[in-house]
């Protein structure tokens, strides 16, 4: 059975209510377990191992994909941070977002739905805004942590 949902950036799964939904193909572009002295637990167990730069999936493959990449540019290479969640690149980042943009929406079938999850601690999403080509419907405007809905226009 094909999946009907991609996280294309799954990480430890940590908003998901049902981090085991057979519905939803995990991809990441890692996989580890590590139990840091701090107490953190890192837990990064993808379904699929990739780059959301470069995904393995045919066009028009996902009523939905959620998409929260790595929100830091700035922190230690080994710290839990980076552990946990990845960095972009910061020479990089906004070709790399344009690019998963990219992907996102070449995998979605038509009229699919895109969300996508920022937090605004580090880069601001009128920035990032600028790395995709359009425009998302609707999300929350006001928050750290952001929520936008995209839709795949045919």
């Amino acid at each position: 059975m094909s999946k009907l949902i991609l996280d294309a950036a799954c990480g430890s799964r940590m908003f998901w209510m049902d981090k085991h939904n057979q519905n939803v193909e995990f991809m990441d572009n890692r996989q580890c377990f590590e139990e840091l002295p701090t107490g953190h637990v890192i837990n990064v167990n993808p379904t699929v191992v990739g780059d959301f730069r470069n995904m393995p999936f045919a066009n028009n493959s996902f009523y939905m994909v959620v998409w929260d990449p790595p929100h830091f540019i700035h922190a230690g290479k080994t710290s839990w941070l980076t552990k946990k969640y990845g960095t972009l690149n910061q020479d990089t980042w906004q070709d790399d977002l344009s690019k998963g943009f990219n992907e996102c929406m070449r995998v979605l079938k038509p009229n699919g739905t895109l969300i996508f999850k920022w937090n605004t601690y580090q880069i601001a999403m009128s920035k990032v805004l600028n790395c995709f080509s359009q425009s998302p419907l609707f999300g929350d405007k006001r928050s750290k942590t952001r929520w936008l809905v995209f839709m795949k226009e045919v």
